[in-house]
């Protein structure tokens, strides 16, 4: 080989590795620039999780519904003349704030308060009682005109075992004599003395069985109380009134066989005279020709 192809060779050979370096050069400087793309990818996820986490943020705030206690404040700034309006879960909340506490009976109807509980007393002791909550009934059914048809009562009394059956009323007129053998046996059962029965409570005894379909004896409990005995039972009991209408021969307290108390109750209500007293746990009904009212 002469020394011009030497020199020619190394020349060639020259050119040759300078092209694979630089080939190399550029194959190594590459993958550097591929990954730096992904991390700046995982950033902007990142930032778009980090923008959408307060979008969860009503959820926590929705559980004061169910809590006791909800600031009104946190529902809705005012500033100015435009209000801003909280999230959906406190506007329930301030909703319930703002009704209030609402107690529910009776098939779920609304009741703002409750009468306080009382002591009533019977021939077997004080018992407390809670005055009813029941409205009275929508539909009355009042009296119907007397058409002069007899009108006839049968009792039995529970403290002295007597019985009477009396026709009190004819023609549209009280009977008299009739009214005095009722009074006799509505007597006070302590010391015997008796009074002139007001002769409209056994209207309204009548009307019941009326409305119950029934001519069955009442089972009386109590009628006529003297003054004595009223107080005798006010000293045992708190929940005996000084003045009892049962002192003035306007109330008795009375079952009735084959009926419930609160069968007897319904029926007397819905006449809507005078007062009706519900006793279950001793199971009678007090009547009377007072003012119209229920206990």
């Amino acid at each position: 080989m002469t020394a011009a192809k030497f020199v020619t060779a190394l020349l060639a050979f020259g050119v040759g590795m300078s092209i694979v370096s630089s080939g190399m050069a550029q194959s190594t400087a590459l993958p550097p620039a591929v990954k730096q793309a992904p991390p700046k990818k995982v950033t902007a996820k990142r930032a778009v999780a980090t923008a959408q986490k307060p979008v969860t943020k009503p959820v926590a705030a929705s559980r004061n519904v169910k809590g006791t206690a909800t600031r009104p404040a946190t529902v809705a700034k005012t500033t100015g003349s435009k209000t801003a309006v909280g999230k959906p879960g406190q506007q329930v909340a301030a909703r319930q704030v703002a009704r209030g506490p609402v107690a529910r009976a009776n098939g779920g109807r609304a009741i703002s308060s409750r009468a306080p509980s009382t002591l009533r007393s019977t021939r077997f002791g004080a018992v407390p009682v809670m005055p009813s909550l029941y409205a009275p009934p929508q539909e009355k059914l009042p009296p119907p005109p007397d058409d002069g048809s007899p009108r006839t009562l049968s009792f039995y009394s529970v403290n002295t075992q007597e019985s009477v059956t009396v026709t009190y009323r004819r023609d549209g007129r009280y009977v008299q004599s009739e009214l005095d053998k009722v009074n006799a046996f509505l007597r006070d059962s302590r010391n015997g003395d008796q009074v002139q029965m007001d002769p409209q409570l056994f209207d309204v005894l009548w009307h019941v069985q009326r409305n119950l379909g029934t001519d069955g004896p009442y089972q009386v409990l109590s009628a006529y109380r003297s003054p004595e005995t009223n107080a005798w039972l006010a000293s045992a009991s708190r929940g005996v009134a000084s003045d009892s209408l049962h002192m003035r021969g306007q109330a008795m307290d009375v079952k009735l066989p084959g009926f419930s108390p609160y069968q007897i109750r319904e029926a007397a209500r819905a006449l809507g005279l005078g007062g009706v007293g519900y006793y279950p746990r001793s199971g009678f009904v007090h009547l009377d020709t007072g003012p119209v009212r229920y206990w």
